[in-house]
């Protein structure tokens, strides 16, 4: 089956794209805006809107494929590429990159994929936003050709031998982190808040103690409104650095903290993604690995979830490789092409290391569809609720796709 045309069509994320240099600086919210000036390359404004480009293959049968090219919410920051306009990004879309598309053959997503993956212009590779979105396409056009799920082309074409099952979604919250863990309790997610601490003064607390009281809290919502005694959640939860601005990137002062909050999470698990931010690849690596090895020298069973500086594929074998995590959130825009994340998935499981299936709250329905199956045909330890900065729309799009895979290839399997 043949690609006969690519048609392109800009579209809006599920969130926003925010300056995170600024917000650390200490940017004031007002309403659902910021006050001052952007300081990150290509910001107009500290938070601006979302933006996307839907890449449709049209099949010479008249079959479209389709895929969304989206970027993180903080582009441009740690290591990432620059932000992700349409207007900009089409034209290169249209004009260089459809023509080494139009004719080609769909026999196999992976070798296509890492076609597109590694394709240069003028000796430099195409935006993650770019190759993220053209291969969720192939492997959907390959799906279509082979009339099955887009899991089930992964499984076969990388050899996973997953048996299919339901992978445990993460639910993020935003800053409404009170009545959205009421929704995610209600609707049973199954790891929960995220609760955007980005902000030492105002939300973890100078010495942490805004965190304390709202893990306190937390626990004890979910024991008060979980529907069965039996029900288990994982309390995880993004600090965007702010531990180690609170305790000087202390490796033994963060390590006594994360202790407390453990003990004050118990009986639940705490995973704290993003405890510092060093500013420095090989440096956040050493980072990690210093506090994971002091939280287990005291016996905490506190899990560290690498996110700053572990962006690429590459990335994230050297922070599984140095044991610099427990778990590493798959940043899929990040990656750039969805072969990207079948591989570190994968990667992760073969080294024992928690494979998190994450992203941005700013992508789109389609982006999170594919991500899903990707994650059931990888076995990936959990996967994250999105788009959206809250619990509503991500959860369901994740959710009801997560059961349709599940229904077909059961169908199948009978």
């Amino acid at each position: 089956m043949k690609i006969i045309d690519v048609v392109c069509s800009s579209g809006r994320t599920g969130f926003y794209f925010d300056d995170q240099r600024a917000i650390k600086r200490g940017a004031k919210s007002d309403g659902f805006t910021y006050v001052g000036d952007p300081v990150t390359e290509g910001f107009t404004k500290i938070r601006q809107a979302g933006e996307s480009i839907s890449v449709m293959v049209v099949l010479e049968d008249g079959q479209i494929a389709y895929g969304d090219c989206a970027a993180v919410q903080y582009s441009g920051a740690g290591g990432r590429d620059p932000l992700f306009l349409a207007e900009e990004f089409i034209p290169i879309i249209e004009k260089r990159i459809a023509p080494k598309l139009i004719g080609r053959e769909i026999k196999s997503f992976r070798e296509l994929a890492e076609e597109v993956d590694h394709m240069t212009l003028e000796g430099k590779r195409l935006h993650t936003a770019i190759r993220y979105g053209i291969t969720q396409a192939i492997l959907d056009a390959a799906s279509k050709v082979k009339k099955v799920t887009m899991a089930e082309v992964i499984r076969e074409e990388y050899n996973t031998n997953v048996e299919f099952k339901r992978i445990p979604i993460f639910t993020q919250s935003g800053d409404d982190r009170y009545n959205n863990v009421d929704k995610m309790i209600i609707k049973g997610a199954d790891v929960l808040p995220h609760a955007l601490f980005n902000n030492v003064e105002t939300k973890l607390g100078k010495n942490g103690e805004k965190l304390k009281e709202y893990v306190s809290w937390l626990k004890n919502r979910i024991e008060t409104l979980k529907a069965r005694e039996e029900d288990t959640f994982v309390l995880h939860i993004d600090v965007y650095g702010t531990v180690g601005l609170a305790f000087n990137n202390d490796t033994e002062k963060m390590a006594d903290y994360l202790c407390e909050l453990g003990k004050i999470a118990s009986p639940f698990k705490l995973r704290i993604e993003g405890p510092m931010d060093v500013e420095d690849r090989e440096k956040q690596v050493q980072a990690l690995k210093d506090l994971r090895i002091a939280l287990k020298e005291r016996g905490s069973k506190v899990e560290l979830v690498a996110d700053e500086w572990c962006n690429t594929f590459e990335d994230i074998k050297l922070f599984v490789d140095e044991g610099a995590a427990d778990m590493v959130q798959i940043k899929t825009p990040d990656l750039g092409g969805i072969n990207n994340t079948a591989e570190a998935i994968l990667y992760c499981k073969k080294k024992g290391v928690g494979a998190y299936c994450g992203g941005t709250c700013n992508e789109t329905d389609r982006s999170a569809q594919v991500c899903v199956n990707v994650a059931i045909a990888c076995g990936a330890d959990q996967c994250l609720a999105k788009p959206g900065m809250g619990v509503d729309e991500g959860y369901m799009i994740v959710h009801n796709e997560m059961n349709r895979v599940l229904a077909l290839a059961n169908r199948r399997n009978k």
